[in-house]
């Protein structure tokens, strides 16, 4: 199997970092809506679309991270991106409600983070 270009991990820590991003506006922003407004609930809210979101993240994350380290040989990064991802993971485990978003939340900002280390470190 071919090793991925320079440009295509760069593209795919980009994609990581915009997939964490809606994840925590999905996650406020429905919080918001739904609360405040009372608008948009049955699918906003939905357990579907939080499933697969966070499934399609940590797919992303989980390889873009791992070539990340296996690229700059640095640990830092794909220590931090694991434990966003296990709390993302744990996420998916719990009942729907305000513990899934905070996991959610952490999680993806701990792999936004370890997303931006990569392409800090990523040399040509």
């Amino acid at each position: 199997m071919e090793r991925p270009t320079g440009a295509l991990r760069i593209k795919l820590d980009r994609l990581g970092i915009a997939l964490s991003g809606l994840c925590v506006v999905h996650c406020v922003g429905s919080i918001l809506l739904v609360g405040l407004l009372g608008l948009g609930g049955q699918w906003l809210l939905a357990p579907e679309i939080h499933e697969i979101g966070l499934g399609l993240a940590i797919v992303v994350g989980a390889v873009t991270i791992g070539l990340g380290a296996m690229r700059h040989k640095q640990v830092g990064p794909l220590f931090l991106g694991s434990f966003g991802l296990a709390l993302m993971a744990t996420a998916l485990f719990v009942p729907h409600g305000v513990a899934e978003a905070g996991l959610t939340i952490a999680g993806v900002i701990c792999v936004a983070t370890a997303h931006i280390l990569n392409l800090r470190l990523h040399s040509f």
